[in-house]
């Protein structure tokens, strides 16, 4: 997971996803193939749970995947009900065990003038978001909700004062990988004031929720990242619910909003980790690939920056 800076597209994908009328909504569609490696040296007999495979959803649909372990064991993949993520499940015995997910995923947006999106009070939220407005393990809502409305507590409700937060947060945080680890929460990250993009997301979300936003934990790769930062890498964001949908915010700004896919989906990190060991395992670093068509024929873009709000979900 990287840092904040994002790879630009080229001036024509720009220029183009700008000139739709921004009081209209209008659709969008992207491609992305993505492809993850991971190696562990297993101690003794272990389970695994894996949360790799692509999301299936009204606005995502997987065109094509493949799940290899190796050695060949039996593979169970099924979807979780809370959040719809398709978790695959094996058993290993001790020795090398390698794995390789790839898919193609196709998505499409639902693009909209962030000044026609109007936030809903609690009251009339839909019942399955209010889970996203409580303190979860890494988003400690009630330790940061005096600062939330101290700092942002007196402006607007929207889209603007929701970007303005993640815009904060990724202004006063630095970037720097090797400073947190996978328990550092919310409050951590406050205080120390830098950490990767887990950490990003996971104080957003506190501080959205502390302002009664319902807001969630998603992840994808970072596509967009720029080539210097090093090889690509997972990545994690954040979803609001905002009048009738989930509109998609990243807090690092690696990626452009239009080139976030999705695997997995949570109330922060611990409902979606990528992978989960019960055993003696050692683990080895990831290794992550991804590309995006171009096939104007299809109606399919590269992904770019856009002014627009994007959602990919409603539900």
């Amino acid at each position: 997971m990287r840092s904040m800076h994002a790879r630009m597209p080229d001036v024509e994908q720009r220029d183009a996803m700008r000139e739709a009328p921004l009081d209209e909504e209008v659709g969008g569609k992207v491609r992305i193939g993505y492809a993850v490696e991971l190696a562990y040296d297993v101690d003794s007999p272990a389970e695994f749970i894996f949360n790799l495979h692509a999301a299936r959803t009204a606005q995502q649909r997987v065109v094509s995947e493949s799940f290899a372990v190796t050695p060949r064991v039996p593979v169970a993949v099924e979807e979780e009900p809370d959040f719809g993520n398709r978790l695959a499940r094996l058993s290993a015995e001790p020795g090398t065990l390698a794995v390789r997910y790839a898919g193609t995923v196709e998505i499409s947006h639902v693009l909209r003038n962030p000044r026609d999106i109007v936030p809903l009070p609690v009251g009339d939220l839909p019942a399955a978001t209010l889970r996203f407005l409580l303190p979860s393990r890494y988003c400690q809502v009630d330790q940061v909700q005096a600062l939330a409305w101290q700092t942002f507590g007196q402006a607007p409700r929207g889209y603007a004062q929701v970007d303005d937060i993640c815009r904060w947060v990724r202004e006063r945080t630095r970037f720097q990988p090797g400073t947190s680890g996978v328990n550092t929460s919310a409050v951590e990250t406050l205080e120390a004031r830098q950490g990767v993009c887990r950490d990003f997301a996971h104080l957003t979300i506190a501080l959205l929720r502390s302002l009664n936003y319902p807001a969630r934990f998603v992840t994808g790769v970072d596509y967009g990242a720029a080539a210097e930062l090093g090889p690509p890498d997972f990545h994690a964001y954040v979803e609001v619910f905002l009048d009738d949908r989930w509109y998609l915010f990243d807090p690092t700004g690696i990626s452009p909003l239009t080139g976030l896919l999705r695997i997995g989906t949570g109330r922060d990190a611990a409902d979606a980790s990528f992978a989960t060991m019960f055993g003696a395992v050692r683990s080895g670093m990831p290794r992550v690939s991804f590309a995006a068509a171009d096939d104007p024929a299809a109606g399919v873009a590269r992904p770019a920056p856009t002014d627009l709000a994007v959602s990919t979900a409603a539900s």
